[in-house]
């Protein structure tokens, strides 16, 4: 009886004590400490923290020592998860036609996304819209082999808003540029130049997206084998007036579309594309920031948010305080918070994993890498909670900073949800604003951030955002522009929710698919 009663009292103080933790350690999370981990972050010195780039490197090494000064271990010997990248200079490549040279951003874009190659003084070919269907074919008539075609975005649609190929309203599968472009290197197709509306709008207000450098994974195969161009429809009209189509671009289209017949056709014109992208192979780091479980350790918590940014364009800074300084930032705090109460002996039931990821920016690529080769086993991974961009307020909560977007909460655990939801009615009381959760809002937000990588192998995810601002990926995404007190009230909630989900006895249950 008393040997009961002893180990019922034992277990009510562990209970007790765990009650109380999450308030004594949440003070670690404060606008103060927030601001000297940004001002940091986001300054001169990292100059924008480019993936593979001095900047991103010192972040690192920065986030590493912060660790260490926490008291976390080094995980199999390292803090660092290294992985391999390869990096895409998109100005390396060369195009000209009939002899005249056209330049890169001035002429027209790309998208990188293709093998470096060489085709020399090769035969142009206009191919319509370049759609191969029952109800409209553009390649009747024609031999792209070995050549280089034209084709315009989109498909044939006359005034009335009907689409050729669907007879509909509706568009057909040839709205997607993916498809042409297998369709035509299944022909034989050297290369591609595409007319599309939007190039001097891509020109005009994303220069930087397009001058920086790209970067796969060194496994990574290219989207597509051949060259694929963009052009506008100025440049469109001169070559296929000076190729044989006297009536140009807009009366050809014109004619296309009211007809839908084809108007395909070679062009009297000789183009040679050199593309010599690929320049460098480098080495990127994830961050590793461990904090030991008790009887649960097997089982891991991941706390994810991107440290690296856009970089410089010229001797212009893209900062990166709140994408995604903010969510790093809040990080290292939660990271401090748990290591403290694991000095005090008050340490979580499970382990957590804190990693500020890099490459997000470039396609997400560091969480990918980790998911892909984890440190921890997936199976054993319970949630990922992830924090990108926390620390601004967007237009639609103007005057309101006490809010924050919740995206993907409920698509795999409904028990992750309501933890989160509990978490936030004890403790912070934000707005949950659930505008974009959704797999099919027009955003694509649900896939535009670290945690997609963990949610795509079942693992329950949270999203926790503040929305796009006028700053978004501009060199005026600043430090003084930072809420401090917004982004430390939203990273205590995310710090409630990951102390729940460390300490109960049952990991969140998966009810949901993977979408």
């Amino acid at each position: 009886m008393q040997y009961t009663f002893t180990v019922l009292l034992s277990v009510l103080c562990s209970w007790a004590i765990a009650q109380k933790g999450p308030n004594t350690y949440v003070n670690y999370i404060n606008a103060q400490t927030a601001r000297l981990h940004l001002e940091y972050l986001a300054g001169d010195e990292l100059e924008g923290r480019e993936t593979g780039k001095v900047g991103q490197k010192k972040a690192a090494v920065y986030l590493s020592q912060q660790f260490n000064s926490y008291g976390l271990p080094q995980v199999e010997g390292s803090y660092f998860q290294r992985f391999p990248v390869r990096e895409i200079t998109p100005q390396n490549i060369e195009v000209s036609i009939n002899g005249k040279s056209f330049q890169f951003m001035k002429d027209f874009l790309h998208n990188s996304n293709f093998k470096d190659d060489t085709i020399t003084n090769t035969s142009l070919v206009f191919a319509g819209y370049g759609i191969e269907d029952e109800t409209y074919d553009d390649f009747t008539d024609i031999d792209v082999k070995g050549k280089i075609i034209i084709i315009k975005d989109g498909e044939p649609i006359n005034k009335k808003g009907i689409r050729k190929v669907s007879g509909t309203s509706e568009n057909s599968k040839w709205k997607e540029r993916s498809e042409k472009i297998n369709l035509a290197t299944s022909k034989g197709a050297k290369g591609i130049i595409v007319i599309n509306a939007d190039v001097a709008m891509y020109r005009d207000n994303y220069q930087h997206y397009f001058n920086k450098s790209k970067m796969k994974l060194q496994s990574d195969p290219y989207d597509y084998s051949i060259p694929v161009i963009s052009i506008d429809e100025v440049l469109a009209d001169s070559l296929l007036k000076a190729g044989g189509l006297k009536k140009g671009f807009e009366k050809t289209f014109e004619k296309i579309n009211k007809k839908g017949k084809d108007r395909s056709r070679n062009l009297s014109l000789k183009c040679t594309i050199t593309s010599y992208m690929v320049d460098n192979d480098i080495t990127s780091e994830n961050v590793l920031g461990f904090v030991e479980g008790t009887d649960l350790k097997n089982e891991i918590l991941v706390v994810t948010a991107h440290y690296d940014h856009i970089g410089k364009h010229g001797d212009v800074i893209f900062y990166g305080a709140d994408d995604d300084g903010s969510g790093t930032t809040a990080l290292l705090m939660m990271a401090e918070a748990f290591a403290k109460a694991k000095e005090k002996g008050n340490g979580p039931r499970r382990s957590i994993l804190f990693m500020p990821v890099s490459a997000e920016e470039k396609g997400l690529l560091g969480s990918r890498y980790y998911s892909e080769n984890p440190i921890f086993p997936l199976e054993n991974t319970v949630a990922d909670l992830n924090i990108d961009m926390i620390g601004r307020i967007d237009e639609p909560h103007e005057g309101n900073p006490d809010y924050v977007y919740i995206i993907g909460s409920n698509f795999l655990s409904t028990d992750l949800h309501e933890i989160n939801e509990t978490q936030n009615k004890l403790h912070t009381q934000l707005q949950l604003d659930y505008t974009f959760n959704s797999v099919d809002d027009s955003n694509n937000f649900y896939r535009r951030s670290d945690h997609y990588n963990f949610a795509k192998h079942g693992i329950p995810v949270i999203f926790y955002f503040n929305g796009v601002h006028e700053d978004y990926h501009q060199p005026s995404d600043t430090v003084d522009k930072i809420d401090f007190n917004k982004l430390s009230k939203i990273t205590r909630l995310v710090f409630y929710t990951a102390w729940e989900i460390a300490n109960r006895t049952e990991r969140p249950v998966v009810d949901g698919d993977v979408k």
